[in-house]
């Protein structure tokens, strides 16, 4: 499914895939979970949930494990929300569809699992939770809040949800050490996106099609304010950047800018990926970056010149922007808490329910049919070593 390749720190190989043509946006995958508070602050995405020290309680008033609460990034969003709305199905292996196969159809992945027990009754019953049986009724529930990810890291940090999720790495989202981060959270990998920078539809038409990364290294930090400076229309530039706390604005600076807290120059910050989205579609003069999922009609992904090497948004090209190479390429994270219930960092709930996504079934579903880029075959065997034995 993969091929060999190693961790965006490292700077070692990572896989292509083909990307999928259709635009997949965080909104259509709300399925079954909710969905927390979708403007700039973010919600904490803590209600009727139990996350931190509690993660291990059973819901009041329930004989079923606590819900697996999980918060933060608006990129990791569609991975981490279309996978609890399958859970939160739980639907039948005779499905074919969403899970398990049947004569008409299969699910990617089928081959490695073949089981007759319903999608979130067989993951969970591989850390030692009772199957329910029953369509919909899971053996515990997931829900899944959109944010940011200086706000899931955060929520996780403080024990308000169970699972941060985060597309920047949490040293720079919490400002600690490396050390800090082993010694409390266990980063867990699930997919990686080879972030864009997009440019209006008016602006790639009138021939910006391609920039160089001290262009827009120019364009952020105010020292180009025209197209015509770039081969463009004489026209102002319409700088939109993410807004603090953004572990897409994070990736961005570290990579683009290199340093995490570097100044920008930009006309507007927005809080999530969906909002860039609509800016650009909206207007005829602007450049924005954001998350591969959020590809869509009326805004356009330009190619990149590092150092004499173009990076192409185009998966057939000699270089593009899903290698492993693309100085944009960022891991992203679903974090979890060490603490004195959980020292190994993750209970057997949250174990279940990330070890869905590390598996052939995962990747295709819930990484790769958004738009994203599946982890090779070593790194999902690195993420599962993360995860408490099974039952």
């Amino acid at each position: 499914m993969s091929r060999a390749s190693g961790r965006q720190a490292d700077a070692v190989s990572r896989r292509k895939y083909l990307l999928t043509t259709a635009a997949v946006g965080a909104a259509g995958l709300a399925g079954c979970s909710g969905t927390g508070d979708n403007d700039s602050d973010g919600g904490d995405g803590s209600d009727g949930g139990s996350g931190g020290e509690e993660g291990n309680t059973m819901d009041s008033g329930s004989s079923a494990p606590a819900t697996v609460t999980a918060e933060g990034s608006s990129t990791v969003y569609p991975i981490s929300n279309k996978g609890s709305s399958y859970w939160n199905s739980n639907s039948p292996a005779s499905d074919g569809e969403y899970w398990g196969a049947n004569d008409e159809s299969s699910v990617a992945g089928w081959d490695q699992i073949e089981t007759d027990q319903n999608i979130a009754d067989y993951f969970a019953s591989l850390y030692g939770f009772e199957p329910t049986g029953e369509r919909s009724n899971p053996p515990f529930a997931t829900r899944v809040a959109l944010s940011h990810s200086g706000t899931g890291c955060e929520a996780v940090r403080d024990g308000l949800v169970d699972i941060g999720n985060s597309s920047g790495p949490i040293t720079a989202e919490l400002d600690i050490s490396e050390e800090q981060r082993d010694e409390n959270y266990v980063d867990h990998v699930v997919g990686r996106d080879g972030q864009p920078v997009f440019v209006s539809q008016a602006i790639y038409d009138a021939g910006v099609e391609q920039l160089t990364g001290e262009q827009i290294r120019g364009i952020y930090q105010g020292d180009i304010t025209n197209w015509s400076e770039v081969g463009g229309p004489d026209q102002e530039i319409y700088v939109v950047g993410r807004a603090e706390g953004s572990g897409t604005d994070t990736s961005f600076r570290l990579n683009m800018l290199g340093d995490a807290d570097a100044p920008m120059d930009v006309d507007t910050r927005l809080g999530q990926n969906q909002q860039v989205q609509q800016v650009l579609q909206d207007n005829d003069n602007a450049i924005g970056y954001m998350a591969l999922a959020f590809s869509g009609s009326g805004i356009q992904a330009i190619a990149i010149d590092f150092e004499g090497t173009v990076f192409r948004p185009d998966p057939d090209a000699e270089n593009t922007i899903f290698d492993s190479e693309y100085p944009l390429n960022r891991d992203l994270h679903m974090y979890t808490r060490i603490n004195e219930e959980t020292p190994e960092g993750t209970d057997m709930r949250e174990a279940a329910f990330l070890n869905m996504f590390l598996t052939e079934f995962g990747q295709k579903t819930f990484v790769e049919d958004v738009n994203y880029i599946t982890l090779p075959t070593s790194d999902i065997e690195a993420e599962r070593e993360k995860l408490p034995d099974q039952a």
